[in-house]
């Protein structure tokens, strides 16, 4: 999908998306028009809003700095290829991975000092 660069454009694309949730949270209050619903779709616009905050913000500035949101599909496949990674084993059989870095005593190295 091609992405929109009009700034008309996104400004219509953000109104449209403004008028559909309005619309999308007042018909189900206008149908039962209680202070349960209410209150149930105010936490429920209030938890999307956090999610979505998470996906993007927290991700990229608090656990991996190398994410760049693009969106929730993205989002999404940076979980899972992340559970993926994660689950495999690690390797063994190098002595660097049980035992640190080697040694060297070369002249001039930091661990001289």
């Amino acid at each position: 999908m091609k992405n929109i660069t009009s700034p008309g454009l996104i400004k219509l694309k953000g109104i449209l998306c403004l008028i559909i949730g309005l619309f999308a949270s007042a018909l189900p209050f206008l149908q039962q028009p209680t202070l349960t619903v209410a209150v149930l779709l105010a936490i429920a616009v209030w938890c999307f809003c956090r999610f979505y905050y998470f996906a993007f913000y927290v991700i990229e500035h608090y656990v991996d700095s190398g994410y760049r949101f693009s969106g929730l599909w993205s989002f999404f496949r940076y979980l899972v290829q992340r559970r993926k990674h994660e689950s495999r084993p690690a390797r063994t059989g190098s002595n660097e991975s049980r035992n640190g870095p080697a040694k060297r005593d070369e002249p001039g190295n930091r661990n001289d000092l």
